[in-house]
């Protein structure tokens, strides 16, 4: 995109974007009503809080789950994009983006382990 196309808002009106958008709102939506349910079948937010440092070790296993399972489908279709586009240069950007992800992941979970030490 050149600095033109971001600078109209019809990118912003597309439907790819609109979608998008949308799914992060019932992402947002489901995480309020899920935090608010527990609040309330726990009686305080500091009960929640408890409860939630409590189960942390659960939710730790259930992230290594997910990431297990986002990094078996990251494999599958970067074989898939190697076939399609075997040019060095995808090699790099691939390189780049996995790179880019395992430091994010090492961030948030190093984050995660600092605020509960």
């Amino acid at each position: 995109m050149t600095a033109r196309t971001w600078l109209r808002p019809a990118w912003l009106l597309s439907r790819r974007v609109g979608i998008v958008l949308l799914w992060i709102l019932v992402a947002a939506g489901i995480f309020v009503v899920v935090s608010v349910a527990g609040i309330h079948v726990i009686g305080s937010v500091d009960g929640w809080e408890h409860w939630l440092r409590a189960h942390a070790t659960h939710f730790l296993v259930w992230r290594l789950l997910l990431y297990g399972a986002t990094a078996y489908g990251w494999w599958w279709m970067r074989g898939r994009l190697r076939q399609r586009e075997p040019s060095g240069e995808a090699h790099q950007r691939l390189l780049r983006v996995e790179i880019a992800a395992v430091i994010t992941i090492v961030l948030l979970e190093g984050s995660q382990l600092l605020r509960h030490a």
